[in-house]
């Protein structure tokens, strides 16, 4: 009895021994529940190493610094605006030309050249540069959205290298230029051109006036004066397109580049907006220009007169019974063996010498039909004035 009593007291000891030991085991184990990872322990780290700070809020996308945008400087943002200004106010002209095919048979437009131009009013008239539509018999004008529309010639004045055509139909969102005054230009001003160089419609280059009062030979064979010099990139391409100034008006038309390439050089000419503002009025009214001359008289072309070493405007021929010819003007004469020798060459007009038509012609410019001047006019050595009312020629 008293053995079995010591069985039965064992067996509650081991029990209650099992059961301490079953909880404290529960005490040291990760809960699961909770989501911690299985690797996590309650087990003591040393104090060397660092402990985990507190999770940090995730940032906002409103809170995120980016870069901002590099500024512009003034003079870009001028630039910028020019263009954006300007956009619907060039245009790219295509002359063409009929050529026959291998048969004779047809005639085929074949493009002859190219270059550029600017909107001159809301009626559709384009300025453009004469040797861009020299010998052309139909032009082909690219909008600047593309579009492509056939242009008439109104006319042209070769000696200012000046041309104007008009589109066949009326393009609303087509924007004139602003017209500006080249006369109070100065050297080292900002100027930029806009035209379609190597068929690379709208390109933009920028520069200063380098010079003015440039005179350089025209397509018309007489010299264009008072040209401004840029170095503003210009090539093939850029004929007819606007030179503009820093408020985006117009001060010139891009003409010519000197270039033994061929290519820009930075040295490049545009025909000054106060020539073209007197020239195309007229021609847009008349379809030609009519400027003031001394009437029926012509003349021996420079390069023959400079040959025989004679300095001034040199008379080529007086119509019998005109206003010339009753005052007593001459042209060249023969002598008895049929050798044409000169007679009559100006010297001068109101005082301002004339070292050669090409002078005279430019002088001429200054004046207005129906006035009066004085010519100078040497013969066989000796001089003489001549007054002779000035008539419009074209």
């Amino acid at each position: 009895m008293r053995k079995k009593g010591s069985m039965l007291l064992a067996l509650v000891m081991g029990l209650t021994l099992y059961a301490c030991a079953d909880n404290s085991d529960r005490q040291t184990r990760p809960d699961r529940s909770q989501g911690q990872p299985a690797s996590v322990t309650n087990e003591v780290r040393p104090q060397s190493q660092p402990q985990a700070g507190p999770a940090q809020p995730a940032m906002s996308s409103s809170q995120i610094r980016r870069p901002s945008p590099k500024a512009l400087t003034e003079d870009e943002q001028n630039t910028i605006d020019i263009v954006k200004k300007t956009r619907n106010s060039v245009v790219f002209i295509t002359n063409m030309q009929y050529v026959q095919d291998f048969f004779f048979t047809s005639d085929q437009p074949v493009a002859r050249g190219s270059g550029s131009g600017f909107v001159w009013d809301e009626k559709g008239h384009i300025v453009t540069n004469f040797h861009v539509i020299e010998d052309g018999v139909k032009f082909m004008v690219s909008l600047p959205n593309q579009k492509q529309v056939e242009a008439n010639l109104i006319g042209r004045e070769p000696t200012k290298d000046i041309a104007v055509l008009q589109l066949q139909e009326r393009v609303p969102d087509l924007l004139p230029v602003q017209i500006g005054i080249s006369e109070d230009l100065e050297v080292g001003q900002k100027v930029i051109a806009i035209g379609n160089p190597f068929g690379f419609d709208h390109t933009v280059t920028e520069g200063i006036v380098s010079a003015l009062g440039r005179n350089m030979p025209g397509a018309g064979g007489v010299t264009i004066r008072d040209m401004i010099q840029t170095d503003a990139s210009i090539n093939p391409g850029n004929s007819g397109g606007p030179l503009l100034d820093s408020s985006g008006q117009l001060v010139g038309m891009n003409t010519m580049i000197i270039s033994p390439s061929g290519t820009s050089s930075g040295v490049g000419f545009a025909v000054p907006v106060d020539t073209i503002s007197k020239i195309v009025p007229q021609i847009i009214q008349f379809g030609k220009v009519t400027r003031p001359g001394i009437g029926g008289l012509s003349f021996l072309k420079d390069e023959y007169a400079r040959r025989t070493d004679i300095e001034g405007a040199v008379i080529l021929d007086v119509p019998r019974g005109g206003p010339a010819y009753e005052l007593g003007l001459r042209g060249l004469g023969r002598d008895s063996f049929g050798r044409l020798y000169v007679r009559d060459v100006i010297k001068a007009i109101d005082g301002t010498k004339v070292k050669s038509y090409d002078d005279l012609f430019s002088a001429l410019d200054n004046y207005k039909i129906g006035e009066t001047v004085t010519l100078t006019v040497d013969r066989d050595g000796k001089s003489r004035p001549v007054k002779v009312q000035l008539v419009g020629i074209d």
